[in-house]
């Protein structure tokens, strides 16, 4: 299992200067990256990762509202093995049939990302968590109906503010989980007052030995009070510290 940055949580320093960017995330210690609206900074996104020894195993992009082909070449110029598709709007999560057609939606999109030797996933936010069908979350009926080789990329933070133990989710998702969004906070809507991992009540060392096919563990704040290249900075060192250890930042590290 590796770490990774999603580069939405950078998203008004890349708009500046993405070379810029990517050379302070590798200089912080990251090696890969989770990219998002690819499509569009492809020919940028690529030669900075290469200038700065970065990978993006995975990227976020709509498969289910915008051009999949376009999606798709753009992800394997970029060595993008894995695309997740990150939001369906809340409403598409109350009632069975609709998750059914997402289901069904979904499926095709991993049929075509194999032509291109690309697996396709899904991520959550809480809005799958907080409905219910047929006495499961949302999220979980829908997984059922996924096809084996699609996956899922669970925002453990989401789900809690979804009122879900994210420790627990995991466990009753299995093996269908390879990526997780790592965040931390007081599991509120409040996007500002996320804070780095290890600071606030998500047991992020619990879950992330919930996720037992975990591939990659994705660092992601939506937004941040603070200065965001301190707040990934201390999320990282956080999780390449072993727990009970002080990190390098000196912040608190916790079980």
């Amino acid at each position: 299992m590796s770490y990774s940055i999603q580069l939405y949580t950078l998203r008004n320093a890349l708009e500046a200067d993405l070379p810029g960017t990517l050379a302070r995330v590798a200089a912080i210690g990251f090696t890969q990256v989770e990219a998002y609206d690819f499509v569009d900074t492809a020919e940028e996104l690529g030669a900075a990762l290469a200038a700065n020894g970065l990978t993006a195993p995975s990227g976020h992009a709509p498969l289910l509202s915008q051009d999949q082909d376009e999606i798709f070449v753009a992800a394997k110029g970029l060595g993008i093995s894995t695309v997740i598709d990150p939001y369906v709007p809340a409403e598409e999560w109350l009632r069975g049939e609709d998750i059914q057609a997402t289901a069904a939606k979904l499926n095709e999109a991993a049929k075509k990302g194999a032509e291109y030797g690309i697996r396709v996933g899904y991520h959550n936010h809480d809005w799958e968590l907080e409905s219910t069908i047929e006495g499961q979350t949302a999220l979980e009926y829908f997984a059922a109906l996924l096809d084996p080789g699609v996956v899922l990329e669970v925002d453990t933070y989401w789900a809690a503010v979804g009122g879900q133990d994210p420790v627990e989710l995991l466990a009753r998702l299995g093996d269908r989980v390879k990526f997780i969004h790592i965040k931390d906070g007081p599991a509120t809507t409040d996007a500002k007052a996320q804070q780095p991992a290890g600071q606030g009540t998500i047991p992020v060392r619990d879950v992330i030995g919930a996720a037992t096919s975990l591939e990659v563990g994705v660092v992601e704040f939506d937004d941040y009070a603070g200065d965001i290249f301190e707040g990934i900075t201390e999320s990282l060192a956080f999780l390449q510290t072993p727990a009970g250890q002080a990190a390098p930042s000196g912040q608190d590290v916790r079980a």
